[in-house]
């Protein structure tokens, strides 16, 4: 390997890449000549959120970057393009399944409002699939695009390192490719997870990887699992009329308000989802007829359930894409129990010149906006000489279920673990200035709600100050500022935080 790294080392030890499609392979490319050569002061690994907005801001700064993205398909085959989980199979498909639910319920209220709507309303999934899908394509292109602009060179190749400096990339074709630079980011993300020792569940199960993508409709959904990401497609599943039922083992959005979370279920329970709680599957076995019987139990009881469904939908959390990475090999430590890449706040692994950003990274929370932030913070501090860091206190946050949850701050469990009981009020500090420790809001737009309070917050609002901000009348937000009410009050609020 040292002789490799040398042989590819060029004058003032600065780092080329090089394509070797003679006998022998990318390893025997060390021993021969490089048809062309360029260098690379970043390499990122992951064409995601975080890694696309790391490699475009250092192109900015005027620095050669590559970016190498490779998407291994699903166990049932779905595969996309560059932009990673929140534009394929993440954020944007969600909102705009989401948003087709919500349509189906103002249709239904339409003629309230004096319109005429023909009856019965029908949701064609084609359409919207074939349109969502179409949308998601063209912000692969636009990616695409963006790179060329910027000059950032674009490897559609399934990378791992073979040196601190270097990777090999192979590409669908089989070709080999070594990368090597002087910097190197890994934001390579997460996938769902599957539960492989239930009978089946490779199989015939799906994720959020596959719903997206289906050219049909999903039929009758069982949806194992309770995160985020689980209600969420429950949600837009039973808004667009199909039977659903969510499967769930403990508690709904683990790592939330769990008042609020409670409140969240309430109200889909009543729009139409079924639950079944403390539950636990055991079997999926596929009928003749092409459905899928599943067998679960009841954690309580140890009564054993049985039910017919057309798709079985895990939504059981993720798994860091880190395995095939090559990590041990240059020295890259990770967190053995969850196989995440253990970072400092400067994003820098065991590795001093070898960085993680996104949801790749041990404590990091796996949002979007907080990789894009991480990504253009990391190229700055490596290339534009600022030293600023990530702030990862107070990010705002939304689940897109029917009834939106927005969210910035602790929630009351965390704010009490921090704090005490004695010394908090629903989620702020009792004691004056009474600072906002956590706002939670469960309505419309929720997000566009929380985006505005997250800015007061990170500012650290006080109590005070939100009760003296004059609201905008009438709109949902402002029952945010009128909220006059503590636990001693007895009122059970859908805004809380105050």
């Amino acid at each position: 390997m040292a002789a490799m790294a040398a042989a590819l080392r060029g004058p003032g030890r600065r780092f080329r890449w090089r394509t070797q499609a003679l006998a022998g392979g990318v390893r025997g490319a060390a021993r021969g000549v490089a048809a062309g050569q360029q260098d690379y002061d970043l390499l990122v690994i992951g064409g995601g959120s975080g890694g696309l907005a790391c490699a475009k801001e250092a192109a900015q700064l005027g620095r050669k970057v590559a970016v190498v993205d490779y998407v291994e398909p699903s166990p049932q085959g779905t595969k996309w393009g560059l932009g990673g989980t929140c534009v394929n199979v993440g954020c944007i498909p969600k909102k705009l399944m989401h948003q087709a639910a919500l349509l189906g319920g103002m249709i239904q209220d339409a003629h309230h409002y004096g319109w005429e709507v023909a009856q019965p309303i029908r949701h064609d999934w084609r359409k919207m699939a074939e349109a969502v899908q179409n949308h998601v394509k063209s912000l692969n292109w636009g990616h695409r695009v963006q790179l060329q602009d910027r000059k950032v060179k674009y490897f559609n190749i399934k990378a791992s390192f073979i040196n601190k400096h270097t990777v090999c990339g192979i590409a669908k074709s089989g070709k080999e490719t070594l990368l090597s630079a002087d910097h190197i980011v890994i934001a390579t993300g997460g996938r769902p997870r599957y539960p492989t020792h239930i009978e089946g569940a490779l199989e015939y199960g799906i994720t959020s990887d596959d719903i997206f993508w289906l050219k049909e409709s999903p039929g009758k959904t069982l949806v194992v699992g309770a995160s985020y990401v689980a209600l969420e497609c429950a949600g837009f599943l039973t808004g667009i009329g199909l039977d659903t039922t969510v499967m769930m083992r403990s508690i709904p959005l683990r790592g939330f308000d769990q008042q609020m979370s409670s409140l969240v279920m309430e109200h889909m329970e009543s729009h139409g989802t079924q639950f079944l709680r403390g539950c636990i599957p055991t079997c999926i076995k596929k009928l003749p007829d092409g459905q899928l019987q599943v067998t679960w139990e009841d954690r309580t009881s140890g009564k054993k359930d049985t039910g017919i469904f057309d798709t079985v939908l895990w939504a059981i959390g993720r798994i860091p894409e880190t395995r095939n990475l090559n990590l041990k090999e240059v020295g890259v430590n990770i967190n053995p129990e969850n196989q995440k890449i253990i970072v400092d706040a400067q994003d820098i692994t065991s590795v001093p010149h070898i960085y993680a950003i996104g949801d790749v990274a041990e404590g990091r929370p796996e949002l979007t906006p907080t990789a894009i932030m991480a990504g253009k913070l990391l190229a700055q501090r490596l290339f534009g000489q600022s030293s600023d860091l990530m702030d990862y206190n107070n990010v705002p946050t939304t689940v897109f279920t029917p009834l939106e949850y927005g969210c910035v701050g602790l929630s009351e469990e965390e704010a009490v673990a921090h704090h005490g009981q004695e010394h908090i009020e629903m989620v702020c500090l009792r004691e004056p200035p009474q600072l906002v420790l956590g706002l939670h809001f469960l309505g419309p737009n929720a997000g566009e709600v929380t985006q505005g309070f997250a800015l007061g917050i990170k500012c650290g609002a006080s109590y005070a100050q939100v009760m003296r901000t004059v609201g905008i009348h009438p709109t949902c937000s402002e029952e945010v500022v009128k909220l006059r009410i503590s636990k001693r009050s007895g009122l059970d609020p859908t805004v809380t935080g105050c």
